[in-house]
């Protein structure tokens, strides 16, 4: 009877394990697919042809080891930044910066898992909010022969749009600065 129960708990607790990381796995697919564009378009007029081709694909990129993903990520247009420091023991700490400014909003609680990372997001006015974001291998195309370029950092969903200059963002890269 005993062995039927310690057999029981054993599959349950393998069950959740592989639960948790099949969502995460999940959701950093999701939030990859939520960078992926691609456009192609040709336009004639008057005997004049001009063809238009973005083609920009994001994979969640899962290293080794936690550590390798410290390091400093930057929107550089936004003036925006996140330093992770990430630790073999599974300890996160990251810090968020505005204009090359610490940031007065704060991130708690983070972890990485596989390829996605989630924290509590603190707010100025002290209200909180979920964030996630996924490391991602993103690669740019500005043509269907380009081999284009690539690049490593965090792709972020927003919770809460955000303006500047007159666009809207709902998400943002954060590229990995060397």
């Amino acid at each position: 009877m005993r062995i039927l129960i310690v057999l029981t708990l054993i599959a349950v607790a393998t069950a959740t394990a592989i639960g948790q990381t099949f969502t995460a796995q999940t959701r950093a697919q999701e939030i990859a697919a939520a960078f992926n564009k691609h456009k192609s378009v040709v336009k004639e007029k008057f005997g004049v042809r001009r063809e238009k081709y973005k083609d920009v694909q994001s994979e969640p990129t899962i290293k080794g080891n936690i550590s390798e993903y410290s390091g400093r990520y930057e929107v550089s247009e936004l003036g925006l930044a996140i330093d992770i420091q990430a630790v073999s023991n599974g300890a996160v700490h990251a810090s968020l910066y505005e204009n090359s400014q610490p940031s007065q909003i704060r991130l708690e609680n983070a972890r990485i898992e596989g390829a996605l990372l989630t924290a509590n997001k603190i707010n100025e006015d002290g209200s909180t909010e979920k964030f996630e974001g996924v490391f991602l291998t993103r690669t740019d195309r500005n043509s269907p022969t380009d081999k284009g370029v690539t690049t490593f950092g965090l792709g972020v969903l927003l919770t809460r749009p955000i303006e500047f200059s007159g666009n809207t963002y709902e998400k943002l890269f954060y590229q990995q600065v060397k």
